[in-house]
């Protein structure tokens, strides 16, 4: 819930912002703001909650500290490639793809009953799920219309 009220929020202001400063809506610059923001905000938790982010994936995977601090880079890599002109498109085109391969994470996640933030078994289960995979398919929508189709 969190990163989609910092993405509309920081989107809504972005948006204030453009019209104040440059005389126009700027959607798309807008929307890339947000989404930046957004991840950096994401990317955070990656270090803030690692016990509870290396919860999140399953047994077989290894290395899991290191998954979890990686993938916090990527999000602020990410955020800012969608600001160099010559790097968005294919930013963007990664950022989707990185989106597809988090969710089964969440997944899973949902399933265990994790609660990253606390590192517990007690977060909200399986109804969590009707919130998060809409939310990720919000994100990828949201980059290719702010990022690619701009």
């Amino acid at each position: 819930m969190k990163p989609l009220i910092v993405l509309l929020s920081v989107f809504l202001i972005s948006l204030l912002a453009t019209k104040i400063f440059r005389g126009n809506l700027e959607v798309a610059l807008s929307g890339r703001i947000a989404m930046s923001t957004m991840l950096v905000f994401t990317a955070i938790a990656h270090f803030v909650f690692t016990k509870g982010m290396t919860m999140m994936l399953p047994d077989f995977i290894p290395y899991k500290t290191e998954v979890v601090y990686l993938t916090g880079i990527i999000e602020i890599i990410a955020a800012i490639g969608l600001f160099i002109p010559s790097f968005r498109v294919i930013t963007a085109w990664l950022l989707i793809i990185f989106f597809i391969m988090i969710l089964p994470s969440n997944i899973y996640a949902a399933v265990k009953q994790i609660d990253y933030q606390k590192g517990t078994f007690e977060g909200n289960g399986l109804t969590y799920l009707w919130f998060r995979v809409p939310l990720q398919i919000l994100f990828i929508i949201w980059v290719y219309l702010s990022s690619i189709k701009d």
